[in-house]
This record gives C-alpha cells, structure tokens and sequence, in this order.
C-alpha cells in the first residue's frame, strides 16, 4: 500500500492538470458555446466537419508540416552533427565557446528573440536584405515576413535558430556516455569519421534520437508564439498554424467549441506522431 500512497500525489495533480483538461477539451469540442455565456448548444460533430472544411485549417496544417520537416532536418540533423563535430578529439579544445554560443539563444525569451528577428527582416533596415546588397544580391531582397511565399520560412527559420543548441546539448550528453572502446577499435580498423558516426554515433545515441525527435515534431505540432508575434499569421493566412488558428478562433471570434476542435486535431495529430516514432525507434529494451 505504501508505494501507491508515494504516488498518489503525482497521480492526482496529472489528473487535475492534464487529463481532466484533456477529457474537457474534448467534450467541448461538441457543443457551442460562448466564453461569457454559461448556456451551450450540443451540435455533434458540427464543429469538426466546419473545420475539415476551411481552407485555412489546411494551410494552417501544411505550415505545421512543413515546421516539422524541417525542425527535423535543422534541429535533429543538425544538432546532432554539431554536437558530433564538438566532441571530436581535435575540436574538443574549442568546444566549451561553441556550446556557450549555440545555446545562448535556447535561455532568451522567445519574446526578445522574435522582436530582434522582426528587425533583422525588416525590409529597409534589416541585417539581411543589408547583408544581400553587400553581396550584389539586391535582387533576392524582399519584405521578408509581408510576402506570403517566404512569411512562413522566416518563421521557422527563427524557431531553428533557437532552439538547436538544446537539441545539441542533448546529443551531447548522450555522445559523452559513449564507450570509447568502441571508437579506438574503429581507428585500429583504418575507419574514417564518417564512418564512425554512421556505425558508432549514431546507433548508440538512437533513444536521444528518439526523445530529440519527440520533442521537436510535438513542438512543431504546437509552435504559436514566433508565427503569433512575427507574423500573426499574416499576410492573410500565409503563415497561420494551428495554435494561432485556434488562438483566434478562441479569443479574437469567441468560437469555444471551434477552438476546442482544432485543439482536440493537435492532440490527434501529436498522439499519432508519438506512436509512429515508438514504433520506429523501438530499441528492445522496452520489456
């Protein structure tokens, strides 16, 4: 009995906290209703059939694909071979610098670091149309976050920046933990560092690959502050994702049940997410 009464505090405060929420969500997901009325109109699945048929779901969804594409390839990818590069023996001098500096921007509010970029893109004054016609590229400057073809890449170009030193940092520990037998028997057998990366790296980091990838596709699932505060989803709906989605359909139209439906797809779309990669990333110890 005792061990149960050790957890029953941590059980009670997720079912207060989490579940519960989650279970609410789900069955407001149901009805219509308004925040400041207490009176809700049960409509069925009403609201989700409204929502499988606007189009600005759909982009808002594509944008969020296209986040995790390429939060997987800047954030997991990258940081995974930054944090290789770092910890190999001939770098390892200059390494404590590089972390400092690629994790700098993981412990600045995303706040400050959307209003510095909304001046870096800034299209008269901004570094990098600054930087283009430095280089005699005058023609590939543009309002950066006022065109709708490039609106979505600049912000997701900023959740990159930020937080890749995080992922990093995670590679890292988990390079570390690596016995360095294995790497000494690969330089007796004449193997070069690629080799020993694609043979010894990374198969020995596979669960931090896991939690890596975790973590980012659930974040690119449920991105909302860089697209709200850079863009607010703007210009029209160009780079709108599902959390600025059912932000304003929430406080901006007083849609509850709406909102409550677009939150009950992150949800889905998360869960389906986290499965698929357990399958994938199975290592046999799970038993």
């Amino acid at each position: 009995m005792a061990p149960y009464l050790y957890i029953a505090p941590c059980i009670l405060l997720m079912g207060l906290f989490v579940y519960y929420p989650i279970v609410e969500n789900f069955r407001f997901a149901f009805y219509e209703f308004s925040a400041f009325a207490p009176d809700k109109v049960f409509v069925g699945f009403e609201n989700f059939l409204a929502l499988f048929q606007d189009e600005v779901f759909y982009i808002a969804l594509k944008n969020n694909i296209w986040y995790a594409i390429i939060s997987i390839v800047c954030q997991v990818f990258g940081g995974l071979v930054l944090a290789a590069i770092l910890e190999d023996p001939l770098t390892r001098l200059f390494s404590g610098f590089f972390r400092t500096a690629f994790f700098l921007p993981v412990i600045i509010s995303i706040t400050v670091i959307a209003l510095l970029f909304s001046f870096v893109y800034n299209p008269d004054i901004g570094i990098l149309n600054s930087f283009l016609r430095l280089l005699g590229l005058e023609e590939w400057t543009r309002a950066w976050l006022g065109e709708s073809e490039t609106a979505i890449f600049a912000v997701i170009a900023v959740s990159q920046w930020q937080s890749i030193g995080y992922i990093m940092m995670l590679f890292i520990v988990a390079i570390q933990s690596i016995p360095q037998e294995l790497y000494e028997a690969a330089d007796i057998d004449g193997a070069n560092k690629f080799y020993k990366f694609l043979h010894i790296t990374v198969p020995q980091v596979k669960e931090m690959l896991f939690v890596a990838t975790l973590i980012t596709l659930t974040g690119a699932f449920t991105v909302f502050n860089e697209p709200y505060i850079l863009t607010s989803g703007g210009p029209g709906n160009a780079s709108e994702v599902l959390g600025t989605l059912l932000y304003k359909s929430a406080f901006f139209r007083d849609e509850m049940g709406y909102a409550s439906a677009i939150a009950t797809i992150i949800l889905l779309l998360s869960l389906a997410v986290a499965i698929i990669q357990m399958k994938l990333f199975k290592t046999g110890k799970e038993d």
